[in-house]
């Protein structure tokens, strides 16, 4: 298994400006920073996407958070999104530990990629369509490299309509909700979650339970039974 890196993207990738008000954004976090990580040296750049490049599972997010990735280099990294993902990977065995703190700390997936909708982190969390609509080269990129790919998991709604967008599929031939399952033109599946923010999983709307059964199901689509399938 090989863990795909930032050697793996074009230099145009981490210099990205197609989206002048996050460039800016993310720049003026990497140089303001939150006190708590003053000390850091943040990414401040796009944010790579993350995991074993043989991936039947590929997860698609939103985009990077301001402190989070944008500050770790990561996706999910480093903020309550991550400490709510990645403890779930572990459960599902697709993973070799259940802690993200920064890029450089060990973390292996298994059989599951992490890519996103969008690559920059935006203001407020709220990526504009046309943003949106830019960065989709970045996640064909990395959906046409995942030749494994056998269930797309949507991580929001977000993700869900950005993926299909990338296909070329239509995102109201396949309406998102969490746990649905979507049977694709290419014979591969879509399966729907609920976003893993703060704001979903501090109000209970979206459980730990509740995720690790739709990662389970997930797996059981992409026919992972066990580490032999994904060794």
């Amino acid at each position: 298994m090989r863990i795909m890196g930032n050697m793996d993207y074009p230099e145009e990738y981490f210099s990205c400006a197609l989206c002048p008000r996050l460039k800016a954004w993310r720049e003026q976090v990497a140089q303001e920073k939150r006190k708590a990580y003053r000390d850091e040296d943040y990414w401040g750049r796009p944010v790579p996407g993350f995991g074993d490049d043989q991936a039947r599972i590929v997860m698609v997010g939103l985009a990077p958070s301001a402190h989070g990735a944008n500050r770790t280099g990561r996706m999910f990294t480093g903020d309550a999104s991550g400490n709510f993902l990645y403890p779930a990977l572990f459960r599902a065995r697709l993973s070799n530990q259940p802690i993200a703190k920064h890029k450089n700390d060990g973390l292996e997936l298994r059989g599951v990629f992490i890519s996103a909708s969008a690559r920059c982190a935006p203001p407020d969390n709220k990526p504009t369509p046309e943003e949106l609509r830019n960065c989709q080269k970045w996640l064909k990129l990395d959906l046409e490299r995942l030749k494994q790919r056998k269930v797309t998991f949507a991580i929001g709604a977000i993700g869900h309509e950005y993926f299909l967008r990338a296909m070329g599929w239509k995102p109201s031939q396949y309406t998102f909700k969490h746990g649905a399952e979507h049977l694709l033109p290419d014979g591969t599946w879509l399966i729907d979650s609920y976003h893993v923010s703060q704001q979903n999983t501090a109000t209970g709307r979206l459980t730990a339970v509740m995720f690790d059964q739709v990662l389970e199901r997930a797996k059981e689509m992409a026919g992972i039974q066990s580490q032999a399938d994904i060794n």
